[in-house]
Formats: C-alpha cells, structure tokens, sequence
C-alpha cells in the first residue's frame, strides 16, 4: 500500500508490518556486547532521514532518576527547584513536565505542594508500581500521566523476568490496560532500549501500543530509555545502538507521532547530550532530562545542557530564562552543599574562567575573543580569570576589573603601577615553590594590602 506524505511530499510504503519474534533463546548481541571488552560500535551505513518535530521540549526527572543516587531532596527543597524549573521553562512551557516518586509520606507532600502553585508548566507526573492499587493513587492525587517500566530487551526479558518476549508483551498491556481504566494515560518506559531486537521485540511491542490507544482513545507515551549509555548518535551506525534508527523506526515503522515520543539518555559513555540532541534532530519531541545530569550511575542528561542545545538548533530560546540555570548551580552549592566540578560546562565556578596569560590578553581587549558566548547576559555569569604564574599583567587587570565590577573610565590597565606590584607578589608567590592557582579570597586580601586605593574607586 502507499501513501503519501505531507512532511516529505512523497509516496511511501506502508506495508512494513513486523510481528514478534517469540524467540527460543535471548539475543544478547554478543558480538557487540561482549562483557569482558568494550561494547563495540557496528555500522550497517543504512542512513534515516532526520525530521526535527515542529515542537520541542524539555522533561525532567530530578526528583525521580535524580533522586536515586544522591540523599533524598527535602520537600522545601523540591518546591524550590521546582519553581526554578517553572522560571527557566518560560512563559511556553519548555521544561513541559516533572516526574516524581509517589511511595512515601515525603514523596506525596512535595506533589501537593508543587500543585498548590498552579502552574501549569512543568505538569506533575509520576512514576509508580505497576499496580492497580498504584494507578489509583495517582488518579486520586489528580495525577494525569504516570510512567510505566516495560523492559524491552532479552536481558530484562529472559534474565530478570524469566519471561519469554509473547510473556513480556502480554504482562505490560494487561498492565497498560489497567492504567488506562483507571484514567492515567501511560507512559511507557521502554527500558534498555539499546540492548533490545528492535524489530523482533520493539517495533511489535509499539504497534500493539499504537491499536491500544486507538481503541481507547488514551495518548500512550513511549520513552526510549537507554538505560546504559550504550547509544549512538552517528549516521550509518547499526542498530541497536543506532539513536537515528530507534527514533525513526519508533516514527516511520510503528506510526507513533513526535509528541509521543521521548528520549531517556544516561551518560555512562559520555554521550548522554549528544544522544538527546540527536533524538530530537530525528524526530523525538521530547527529551527527558536531571538538574546537573544527577543520576543512576554516571547521570542523566544534564537539563541544563538540552537548555542550552535548544537554543543552539532552534536560534531562540523562545522565552527561556537561562540565567535561572546559574540561581539553580549556586542553589546546589551552597543550600544542598553539592560540589559542582570546577570545570563543569554552564554551571561549574570555572567554566568561563581562564588560566592563561596570553588569553587572559585577548579577554582584556575584547572578552568575546576567549568567551564561549556572553555569558553575563545569558547566564548572568560575568567572564573570569584565575591567576597563576601564567597570569600576567593582563590576568590580573581582568581580575580587578571583573571582580570590582569597574567599567568605563574606571577600568583598569595592565600597565598600571597597582597591577605592576600586584603581579610582583604573584611572582614571588611562585618563586617561592607556589604550584596552586590563587583564590578571589587571597588575591582580596593582598589588593586590601597593596593597592588599597582601589577601594576608593570602587
């Protein structure tokens, strides 16, 4: 049969219909997932089209995914970050939901409390047993969307389940089912995504999702959760690592629509952004994401990160707020007491601050030069430099202007006798056998002690 389509103005074939393979024995894809060595990265150079939905968004599961590694967050602690994540979304709604835990007294707390708000972005969603009992709390806490964990590959399957794939599929609709009968439209976690036969097990599994909703008239989620890391955002790369080939089959192979589709990344092979840009480049609405990429093992995608890689595809922020990203850094640091690695992108104390002396220069003369983008406008995080024995004049002169907030007039030079004695006793410093960089706190003390007069200024 073919059809045409309106987003490719082209006839297609539609008669691509894939049935579960109800396999004997589990398909571990052991020459890519050989235990004792590196997973391996096969190409079949079989390229998907790559069609960007006409909207994006941003979910986020700092209070679920995020709080299963680290102490649980306060229910003060909750409302606050969660009003932060309503600022930074904007007046559109791009940060579009929060997921959250429902077991305990706590959990159930910061859940009424974030709904007293009113706000109508992030929308409150949780994530539950997958129980009949659990479905009807949601309903009765007014919950409307709660995840559901449908493991889909062989390892969950036959090593944690015992289960065969027609077992599996058979558990999680009877499950879907009873959501939906409840009143909660499901979520389907489609976990370890990038270990699972995509066309034996995947693509079915969605198809039967796919008549479900159109028999109920319920919108069923799928979330594609690479539980491991293990994807790849590469063109031409084979499935089941493929991010390209599970987005566009998920779209093209099972006929689920972009807004019901949503890519779950962890970073475990340092490609958790990169995987989420690239499953919205081919077609996932949403991707969902933690505060500081907080999570299982090395972390999720870091939501401010897709904050920032939003902007980047799109040329707008579309009414984000991003300096909220800096109030959410400082809020981790010194409420929570977590300790941001330094060099952090957009978030670390360093991640605009330069070491060396020749761009500490460039920065002096036009900041622009060694900056990513302005990040006191953006972020509200003025360009820094930290001053060693590679600092120079130039170093120190950014430093004073920076941190004394001298603009215009005031501004100072790098030729001025005030810097001249200050970079003297940074000299010495590192003469004397000094290897560390010198903090805002010490360089203070010695412009109180050798260049006092700046006070003045000031």
């Amino acid at each position: 049969m073919l059809i045409f389509n309106k987003k490719t103005n082209t006839l297609e074939q539609t008669l691509y219909r894939y049935e579960l393979q109800d396999v004997a024995n589990p398909n571990l894809y052991r020459e890519i997932f050989n235990y004792d060595e590196i997973p391996k990265c096969a190409f079949n150079h079989r390229r998907v089209p790559m069609f960007p939905a006409d909207e994006l968004w941003i979910t986020d599961t700092t209070f679920r995914d995020g709080q299963q590694s680290r102490e649980p967050y306060t229910v003060e602690q909750i409302v606050e970050l969660y009003k932060m994540l309503h600022r930074l979304g904007g007046p559109r709604g791009l940060i579009r939901q929060c997921e959250f835990f429902l077991y305990s007294d706590r959990d159930k707390e910061a859940v009424y409390k974030c709904q007293e708000l009113g706000y109508e972005y992030p929308e409150v969603t949780s994530w539950i047993r997958a129980t009949k009992s659990d479905f009807q709390l949601a309903k009765d806490m007014g919950v409307r969307e709660s995840g559901i964990l449908v493991s889909c590959s062989d390892y969950h399957i036959f090593k944690k389940l015992n289960m065969t794939r027609k077992q599996a599929l058979d558990h999680y609709l009877s499950i879907i089912k009873s959501a939906i009968e409840v009143g909660i439209k499901p979520r389907c976690h489609f976990e370890d995504i990038t270990r699972a036969d995509f066309y034996g097990f995947v693509v079915p599994f969605a198809l039967e999702l796919r008549r479900l909703s159109e028999d109920s008239g319920v919108p069923i989620k799928i979330r594609a959760c690479d539980t491991m890391g293990y994807g790849v955002p590469y063109p031409g790369v084979a499935l089941p690592r493929s991010v390209p080939g599970i987005i566009y089959g998920l779209r093209h192979y099972a006929g689920f629509p972009s807004e019901l589709i949503e890519w779950h990344g962890h970073n475990d092979f340092y490609k958790a952004v990169a995987n989420s840009t690239c499953a919205w480049l081919y077609g996932a609405s949403a991707v969902n994401c933690s505060l500081l990429g907080i999570g299982e093992r090395t972390g999720n995608t870091p939501l401010e990160a897709m904050v920032i890689e939003y902007a980047q595809i799109r040329g707008t922020t579309d009414g984000m707020d991003t300096t909220v990203v800096t109030e959410i850094a400082e809020y981790y640091e010194k409420v929570l007491g977590y300790e941001i690695p330094a060099r952090t992108p957009f978030v670390g104390r360093s991640f605009n601050v330069t070491q060396a002396g020749i761009h500490a220069d460039g920065l002096l003369k036009d900041e622009e030069i060694y900056n990513i983008f302005n990040t006191e406008k953006l972020l509200n995080r003025p360009v820094g430099v930290a001053i060693n024995q590679t600092s120079g004049t130039a170093g120190i002169a950014h430093w004073i202007n920076s941190f004394f907030k001298l603009t215009g007039d005031k501004r100072i030079d790098k030729r001025d006798e005030k810097v001249i004695r200050i970079k003297e006793w940074v000299d010495e410093q590192y003469k004397n056998g000094r290897v560390t960089s010198i903090s805002d706190r010490e360089l203070e003390r010695v412009v109180r002690k050798l260049a006092p007069e700046l006070y003045d200024m000031v």
